[in-house]
């Protein structure tokens, strides 16, 4: 088993020293879905849901987790990030919206939490702004797709798959 990176030599929960490794180009791309019946899609795509416009409102949620990712995520370090985007889709044959983001930063280290938060908080706000229509909604599914960048390379889930 390889060394624990999150650990100092007493067991105790340590931040990574990022310092002496080299800045490069960073960026992870993450997605997630919200499930729902096909009424409560169709009010979210018409835009007839009471609280408003709940797309833009996710939107602005994700955007605004992946810069606070370390005030969320113990250990993770604090970026300057260059983009964050979101996209939806909806997916009418199995009843979804489909998150995607995407996050970029030229740093020392991965974006890939700051990706995986932005669908969480985002899909977090679907269900927070649709609730009133539909409790029964479903979060999931969120994974990582790539990552570019770092010691580690250039990743991609679809060679897996």
């Amino acid at each position: 088993m390889s060394k624990l990176t999150h650990l100092d030599t007493d067991g105790h929960a340590s931040m990574v020293d990022v310092g002496e490794k080299n800045s490069s180009s960073r960026e992870a791309v993450a997605q997630g879905s919200v499930r729902m019946n096909p009424a409560t899609l169709a009010a979210i795509r018409d835009g007839n849901v009471p609280k408003g416009d709940v797309l833009a409102a996710a939107r602005i949620a994700g955007i605004m987790a992946a810069k606070r990712t370390p005030e969320l995520i113990p250990l993770c370090h604090t970026l300057l990030l260059s983009k964050v985007a979101l996209d939806f889709e909806i997916d009418e044959a199995a009843s979804r919206v489909i998150i995607t983001s995407t996050v970029r930063c030229k740093g020392r280290t991965g974006v890939e939490m700051e990706a995986l938060t932005a669908v969480s908080v985002a899909a977090l706000t679907i269900y927070d702004m649709a609730k009133a229509l539909e409790k029964s909604m479903t979060i999931g599914e969120i994974r990582l797709l790539a990552k570019q960048g770092g010691k580690s390379g250039d990743w991609r889930r679809d060679a897996l798959e």
